[in-house]
């Protein structure tokens, strides 16, 4: 090569350089190296007015998109949604391929993949993770649910519930995470952290306070913004703080008033003013009530259009035009909008890494949902140590379906399970059915862990029948099942004739354990006449597994309830649901004049016992509490303690940590004590570990409304180390000084 021709070649070189740089400058939102906020910023400013309206509406069944007229979802708009939407999933946002920008594939739920006919792995209830009362268990299960999302072609999880079990009759207790706000957001965030570190963005729902099913797209909550932030709104911002999620799915119901999804006192002074939230809030399907009122008070993406008896097609591109030349809704309104629904594509890394339709190593999958069961079932009760099941000679498993699988819940977390449902005939069958049973029997694992016993099975609809067989047997496993689901309510009582069933079994065989299967709370009023209770909630694809082998020792439980169960109807907060057993759709109120007593708080406020308290739950070893110790600097609060296992067999143990003004009047607190920190700890005999750990001050404020800040009030602390809420046999005293400071978070 000639000079002159080098020359020529090392200009053409800078010129394509200069050229590649002038590009990418162009189309900054493509460069790694800058921030999420810059490049959703640097991509808004390339887009169309028509693509950033293309972003602020999520599409469900291309059918029901199909009827839609063609001024509302014009016939490209529909014919992208037919070739990409993915059939049964719960939605989609087109992409933009002129820009690179990805579609959104939406997909429920918090225990796993739930794609109608797709056949996926279901972890425990999100309830039965939260007795765990251990953020990696949880975080374990995002990850792999996370896994198989991507592998099904998802970018987006519609999980991470957090709303408080305020209502233990809620029908969607089993999705949530507990009655407590500092268990609620460490539990939720370790799922949300789990799935997001997948590269994919996740969700915190049901923003907020939406605690009951029945009417719960017309029911209106009244409470005050200083019990909100205290109770609810505190584990939702817990949440946020430790992990971040992308998005806030707003609820149906109203707040104070006004619908949730168009709430400003929740959406804007809240979560993105105080708390400085960058991500979007994307509306529960079929929450969405005004075009310009719901964008200006907060919401940014309109998902599920046209399902779910939506009320109008408020986001679409003629309405949303119409509004904003109007001069209703700005454009600076729209880019924030579009903006905020970009940086959590950017952030999580699911702009850069999109999903891949793949194998899902389903044995391994099963493997972690297996192990996150058998860290959160509770033994309630355990007398003479009837359990663990080891030595048993002979077995009479009763009821429950126990010898095809284990309940699940129903709904928008309802998974198909790897296998098939193992009951499909059972009613209710439409919405929010099918009820779903995992096939994972605790009858066949109990044959497995006791391969010499003799074990038989009655199905329980015949009392004498299973009366005849618990007389034969030396021990009797009674089953029970309550099954929820989203968009109604339950009872604490058991269906059918399962109380009666256990009662026949006990007097017939003074060896009876009852392995429960439930949502939630349920009263038990055989439970004096039962030595053993098992409460396995709804525990998921292996709970069969993990039933069996915590009955038989091989593993011992370690679960504490993240709920308090009640002992009667008579000692719950609200005394009826209001519109419950109604048809949907009637306007109803309720106060929760109970504030921020939620769960333990209301029972330790009204001085009465519940059933089995808050953060109980027994083992086959013994634990003790040693070592206490608290320490004041600058005005923070730091816990210690050592946790010791005084008993024979290695264990899992739960130091519980609690504080209680010596003056609860003074403190302004709503309750006499307050959960402050907890921790789990895995001790061989004879062995003791201690955790150090600083208090969240927010856990002994108050928060006061006028000036937008938390208050903790001068004053004699004790500070209680336990098992539970009521089980804290070992404290000692501190003194907090007065302290004051904003609740606006800083950037």
């Amino acid at each position: 090569m000639t000079k002159q021709a080098r020359k020529q070649t090392a200009l053409a070189v800078l010129l394509a350089c200069a050229a590649m740089g002038a590009h990418a400058q162009e189309r900054a939102w493509l460069d790694k190296s800058k921030s999420a906020d810059e490049r959703a910023r640097a991509a808004v400013a390339a887009m169309t007015l028509d693509e950033k309206l293309q972003l602020i509406v999520s599409y469900t069944d291309k059918k029901d998109v199909a009827k839609q007229p063609d001024d509302i979802i014009p016939p490209a708009l529909k014919a992208d949604i037919a070739a990409h939407h993915i059939e049964g999933s719960a939605g989609y946002v087109p992409g933009i391929p002129r820009l690179g920008i990805p579609a959104q594939w939406q997909t429920d739920a918090s225990i796993g993949v739930r794609v109608t006919g797709m056949e996926r792995t279901a972890l425990p209830s999100s309830l039965a993770t939260a007795a765990s009362f251990d953020p990696a268990v949880s975080e374990a299960g995002g990850r792999m649910i996370a896994d198989e999302a991507r592998a099904s072609g998802f970018n987006t999880f519609l999980a991470g519930g957090a709303n408080l079990a305020r209502e233990p009759r809620n029908g969607r207790n089993f999705e949530y995470v507990g009655e407590d706000p500092l268990l609620a957001g460490r539990m939720a965030a370790g799922l949300v952290n789990g799935i997001q570190s997948r590269h994919m963005v996740s969700t915190m729902k049901h923003f907020a306070v939406n605690d009951q099913e029945s009417q719960r797209t017309t029911v209106d909550v009244t409470i005050s913004p200083e019990a909100m932030r205290q109770s609810d709104l505190l584990a939702f911002e817990i949440l946020d703080e430790l992990a971040k999620p992308g998005s806030v799915m707003c609820s149906y119901n109203l707040v104070n008033g006004r619908w949730a999804c168009e709430n400003e006192y929740l959406l804007n002074k809240t979560l993105k003013q105080d708390w400085k939230f960058k991500g979007y809030v994307m509306a529960d399907w079929g929450a969405v009530h005004s075009t310009a009122d719901a964008a200006n008070f907060g919401l940014d993406q309109f998902t599920g259009y046209p399902c779910c008896n939506h009320h109008g097609p408020f986001y679409s591109a003629k309405n949303f035009k119409e509004a904003m030349n109007k001069g209703e809704v700005s454009m600076h309104r729209l880019d924030d909008m579009a903006q905020r629904i970009l940086w959590p594509l950017f952030q999580t890394g699911a702009f850069d890494d999109p999903p891949k339709v793949g194998k899902i190593d389903f044995a391994a999958h099963a493997a972690v949902a297996q192990r996150a069961a058998e860290e959160s079932l509770v033994l309630l009760k355990n007398e003479n140590n009837l359990l663990p099941l080891a030595n048993a000679k002979s077995l009479a498993v009763i009821g429950g379906h126990a010898d095809k699988g284990v309940l699940a819940g129903g709904g928008s977390s309802g998974v198909t399970p790897v296998g098939g449902n193992a009951v499909p005939d059972l009613a209710p069958k439409s919405w929010p059915g099918p009820v779903v049973y995992m096939p994972s029997s605790p009858l066949a694992a109990l044959k497995t862990e006791l391969p010499k016993a003799k074990i038989a099975y009655a199905s329980g609809a015949d009392i004498d029948a299973a009366i005849a067989l618990a007389k034969q047997s030396d021990v009797a496993v009674v089953f029970v099942t309550q099954w929820l689901g989203e968009g109604f309510d339950g009872k604490l009582e058991l269906d059918g004739n399962q109380d009666a069933l256990v009662a026949a079994v006990a007097r017939a065989n003074p060896k009876t354990v009852v392995v429960v299967e439930s949502g939630g709370a349920i009263l038990m009023p055989w439970l004096a006449h039962v030595p053993a209770v098992l409460e396995a909630f709804y525990p998921g694809m292996r709970g069969g597994e993990a039933i069996a082998r915590i009955l038989t020792g091989k593993v011992n439980p370690s679960g504490h309830l993240p709920i308090s169960f009640p002992a009667s109807n008579a000692q719950l907060a609200h005394a009826e649901i209001p519109g419950f057993g109604k048809p949907d759709g009637i306007p109803v109120h309720i106060t929760y004049d109970e504030g921020a007593a939620i769960g333990y708080k209301w029972y330790d406020a009204k001085g009465v016992k519940p059933l089995f308290a808050f953060g109980h739950g027994l083992s086959y070893t013994r634990f003790a509490v040693a070592e206490p110790k608290a320490s004041v600097a600058d005005g923070r609060l730091t816990v210690s303690a050592a946790l010791r296992n005084t008993g024979k067999l290695a264990g899992k143990g739960v130091v519980q940590v609690y504080v209680a003004p010596a003056d609860v009047k003074a403190s302004g607190w709503e309750a006499p004590k307050r959960l402050v920190a907890f921790h789990k700890l895995d001790l061989q005999p004879g062995g003791s570990h201690a955790f150090t750990q600083a208090v969240d001050p927010r856990l002994l404020a108050t928060y006061e409304v006028a000036d937008d800040s938390w208050h903790v009030r001068a004053g004699t602390y004790r500070v209680l180390f336990g098992q539970a809420a009521d089980d804290l046999p070992v404290s000692v005293e501190v003194t907090l000084p007065d302290m004051t400071w904003s609740a606006v978070h800083k950037e």
